[in-house]
């Protein structure tokens, strides 16, 4: 098995269940052209978010992390007329990449960007009383994760949906001797989660075009 299969892979799905999307692909090259870090979700994964927003029924999506707003697109794309997504940004490139990829897709309107630290814009949220939310992604910096998770939660709903990316971290999850730092953080994280008696979840690993990682998906409790 090698990182040459895994994206051949996602090649042929992509090719055949997503197909080129004049947005979407747009969205990519810009952030790639504006020297934003390659970490977007892949097409699959896109796509696996607007299914599982689709699959809840979400009016009300958040994201935590919206770097060039890639995935930012493929969830509000996911909502009905009257719905919406507020996406949480902390660098300010990263934010105006964005917001161009999501005029051009056409969604401005449909999407409610947020520039500041998360810690601090969530609890903005709160305060504004932005939730509850039906969905949420968080994909951010690393080392404040289980914070995040628990803002989320904060701003849930029974049956909110909530995924978390890149928990695995190549597998080095399950090392206990572990130093790196988002590592580390992961390894909090998943502590906080199994004494969440708010939630229900579990996480998968995964392989494709960006490598060996896995997601973490949460239901929070009636």
């Amino acid at each position: 098995m090698s990182q040459e299969l895994w994206t051949a892979v996602d090649s042929y799905v992509e090719g055949l269940l997503i197909g080129p999307d004049a947005a979407l692909d747009a969205a990519l090259a810009t952030s790639v052209a504006a020297g934003l870090p390659e970490i977007a979700v892949t097409p699959s994964q896109g796509k696996l978010l607007f299914l599982l927003a689709r699959m809840v029924g979400a009016r009300r999506i958040l994201e935590i992390g919206t770097l060039g707003g890639y995935s930012t697109i493929w969830l509000a794309r996911a909502l009905p007329a009257d719905g919406g997504v507020v996406t949480l940004e902390a660098d300010p490139k990263h934010f105006e990449v964005a917001r161009k990829n999501i005029a051009r897709a056409g969604l401005a309107k449909v999407v409610d960007q947020r520039l500041g630290l998360a810690l601090e814009t969530l609890a903005e949220l709160v305060e504004e009383g932005a939730g509850p939310f039906d969905f949420v992604f968080i994909d951010a910096d690393k080392e404040n994760t289980a914070e995040y998770f628990g803002w989320a939660v904060h701003l849930s709903r029974p049956g909110t949906a909530i995924l978390v990316d890149n928990v695995v971290r190549e597998g080095e999850l399950a090392d206990a001797a572990t130093t790196d730092p988002q590592v580390l953080a992961m390894r909090r994280f998943h502590d906080a989660l199994a004494a969440d008696i708010r939630v229900s979840a579990t996480t998968i690993q995964t392989v494709g075009g960006k490598g060996y990682d896995g997601f973490t998906l949460a239901v929070v409790g009636g």
